[in-house]
C-alpha cells in the first residue's frame, strides 16, 4: 500500500522533530531542535474541506538550547529533553531543570536526541554528539522522582523510540547503523532484555523517529528517502508514505481517533538547490494512512487534572503562551545533513 502526504500550514521549522499528541489538550506537540523551539498546534479542517486535516499553530515556546524532545506531563507540564538534561516547561514557557544524564567527560559536545514515554510514564531518552562521534551517544530512561538511569550505551545517534501493543518489545533506532532493532522491554521495571535486528534500511538512508499502530505496526521516518515505511510485526514491509521532503525526520499518529500520520521533516541540510526542489521542507506533512496509532502516556509526574469542563475545540490559531517569557534560541547546530 502507498500514500502520499500533504504539507500543513505552519512555517518551516530548521530540524522540525519530535511529533506527539497530547490527548488531555487535544493538540499536537513538535520541536525545531536546533531553533529550541517547543510549538503547539490543533488540527482544522482544510479550507477547502477534503483531504487530511491541516496543523493550525497554536503558540510557541521558546528555549535558551537545543531541543530534542518534549513530552506532555500527567500535571499538565511539559517535560523537554533539552541541552544536556531533562526541563520541565510551564506553560508561559518558564522552564526549570529537572534531572540530567551522567554524561563522559571527554571533551565530545553532546545533546539530547529523540525521546518517549513508555506506557508506565517513564520517559526514555537519547543523546548523540553534535559532531556524530561514532559510539559517543547513550539512551536513558527517566524515572518520574527524577532518576536516571542509563539503558545503552556506545550509540552514535539515538533515535526510533515506541512499543509494541503488549508494552513488551521496545524499537529503537541508532541511525548510523541503517537499522532499526528491537529489545525485549519489561513494563514493571523499564529494564532492556534481548536485542535483535527488526528492519534494514539503504546505504544513504537513515532511519529516524517512529510511531506504532494498534496492530503492532511500526512506522518508521527514513531520513535520505523522503519516505514514512511501515513494517509488520514480524518485520516484513507493510506500507510507504510518500513525502515531497528528503529529510523526513519523524512520525506520530495525532488527532481524537489517533487516525491522521503526522510527519515532520528538515531544511537544515539542504543545499539551496535542493531546497528549489523541496519548497515544502521543513514543514509538517500529515496523510490518513488506514491506521490507528496507540496512545502515548504522559510523563507520570503526577495524577492527571480534570479535563475542562467545555473542551471545545479551537478554529483558529491562537495561544496563551508569551514567548517572550523566555530566553532566546541558542545558536549550537548539529552536523548538518545527518539525521536528526
Amino acid at each position: 500500500m502507498q500514500w502520499t502526504a500533504v504539507p500543513c500550514a505552519p512555517e518551516p521549522g530548521l530540524l522540525s522533530e519530535g511529533p506527539v499528541w497530547d490527548a488531555h489538550r487535544q493538540e499536537l506537540l513538535w520541536v525545531d531542535i536546533t531553533a529550541g523551539l517547543i510549538h503547539r498546534g490543533a488540527l482544522i479542517a482544510r479550507a477547502d474541506g477534503t483531504g487530511p486535516p491541516d496543523v493550525a499553530p497554536l503558540c510557541t515556546l521558546t528555549l535558551d538550547r537545543p531541543v530534542g524532545a518534549v513530552a506532555p506531563c500527567a500535571s499538565g507540564d511539559l517535560i523537554a529533553a533539552a541541552g544536556t538534561g531533562f526541563l520541565t516547561v510551564g506553560a508561559t514557557g518558564r522552564a526549570a531543570p529537572f534531572a540530567a544524564p551522567s554524561l563522559p567527560s571527554d571533551g565530545v559536545r553532546r545533546r539530547m536526541n529523540d525521546a518517549k514515554c513508555d506506557p508506565r510514564g517513564r520517559l526514555l531518552a537519547g543523546t548523540m554528539a553534535y559532531d556524530i562521534t561514532p559510539g559517543a551517544g547513550s539512551l536513558h530512561r527517566l524515572d518520574p522522582d527524577g532518576s536516571v538511569a542509563t539503558l545503552l550505551d556506545s550509540v552514535t545517534i539515538s533515535n526510533g523510540l515506541g512499543w509494541s501493543p503488549d508494552g513488551r518489545r521496545l524499537y529503537f533506532a541508532d541511525s548510523a547503523t541503517h537499522r532499526v532493532d528491537v529489545f525485549d522491554y519489561d513494563p514493571p521495571s523499564g529494564a532492556l532484555g534481548s536485542r535483535r535486528p527488526f528492519a534494514r534500511f539503504g546505504a544513504d538512508e537513515e532511519p529516524d523517529g517512529l510511531a506504532v499502530d494498534t496492530e503492532g505496526r511500526v512506522w518508521v521516518a527514513v531520513w535520505g528517502a523522503g519516505q514514512v515505511r511501515a513494517f509488520a510485526p514480524d518485520g516484513t514491509p507493510y506500507a510507504v508514505v510518500d513525502v515531497p521532503a528528503a529529510h523526513v525526520s519523524s512520525c506520530a499518529f495525532a488527532g481524537p481517533d489517533l487516525d491522521v500520520l503526522v510527519i515532520t521533516t528538515a531544511r537544515e541540510g539542504r543545499s539551496p538547490e535542493q531546497l528549489r526542489a523541496e519548497p515544502d521542507a521543513g514543514r509538517l506533512f500529515v496523510c490518513r494512512p488506514g491506521a490507528t496509532g496507540l496512545p502515548i502516556a504522559p510523563f507520570a509526574d503526577a495524577p492527571a487534572p480534570a479535563p475542562a469542563s467545555t473542551p471545545a475545540p479551537r478554529p483558529v490559531p491562537t495561544g496563551p503562551a508569551d514567548p517572550a517569557a523566555a530566553p532566546g534560541p541558542t545558536t549550537a547546530h548539529d552536523q548538518q545533513g545527518a539525521p536528526s
